[in-house]
């Protein structure tokens, strides 16, 4: 079984692993709106399609306020409007101020969810630039890298989530998937030694197969030299032989 095949094994074994951070909610306004406090009154209580058109006036009335702008992507989300969620997150990415790493993480997630993983990569890694230490992004990151095959880069996020995060819940999934990918650097390597050493094997056949083919034609080339003529050419010649 190749290996990404035994990840997804794993990942199907642990619900909810990929992503592994849910969207992260944004702490509250000092000073709401009254719209904005209904609508998120209202996504609290898992209720986004009443909770929407609140927070989408409170958004307009206001486009500076980036948490207000956050609970309406996140209501987005819930509803699987996705490509709304990303032009809100989009839009106050460039203003977030203290929640760039938030918004980045959160667009991210949505990417994943398309099934952008370069895309979710990328906002992942941004949200790290905003906040070296802000663990959620660099275990989504690692789990996207695990989808995308690229296991040597995934493997130091794990290790720098763990150190992060030495409490986290997932540690038994994470080490466990780190070891798998360990395990498969190791077979990596000997199948490495194994084909060079096929290759060294073959490479040798082949020469010894050409030495003895060159040589035999080179037999063959020597034995014809020594002879200079044949009785056929003799034939017919009366004359004699005289010693100077």
């Amino acid at each position: 079984m190749k290996f990404l095949s035994i990840l997804g094994a794993v990942f199907f074994l642990i619900p909810g692993f990929l992503p592994a951070q849910e969207t992260e909610i944004p702490p509250g306004i000092l000073n709401p709106g009254p719209d904005f406090k209904a609508g998120e009154e209202l996504f609290v209580r898992n209720k986004p399609s009443e909770a929407l058109p609140y927070l989408e006036k409170a958004f307009v009335a206001d486009q500076t306020n980036v948490n207000a702008a956050l609970y309406l992507a996140m209501c987005y989300e819930q509803l699987d409007r996705l490509d709304e969620a990303i032009t809100v997150y989009r839009r106050i990415l460039p203003a977030g101020g203290p929640e760039s790493a938030r918004i980045a993480f959160n667009l991210g997630n949505v990417y994943y969810r398309k099934g952008s993983a370069g895309f979710a990569e990328q906002f992942y890694t941004q949200a790290i630039r905003s906040d070296p230490v802000y663990a959620p992004a660099y275990l989504n990151r690692a789990n996207t890298r695990v989808k995308t095959g690229a296991l040597r880069d995934a493997l130091p996020d794990y290790q720098r989530y763990l150190h992060l995060e030495p409490e986290s819940p997932k540690r038994p999934q994470i080490e466990k998937l780190v070891a798998l990918i360990q395990e498969e650097f190791a077979a990596e390597e000997i199948r490495r030694l194994m084909a060079e050493e096929a290759a060294r094997a073959e490479a040798e056949r082949r020469q010894r197969l050409m030495d003895e083919v060159s040589a035999s034609l080179q037999a063959q080339a020597d034995e014809a030299e020594g002879v200079s003529a044949t009785p056929e050419d003799l034939s017919g010649y009366d004359g004699e032989f005289e010693l100077e």
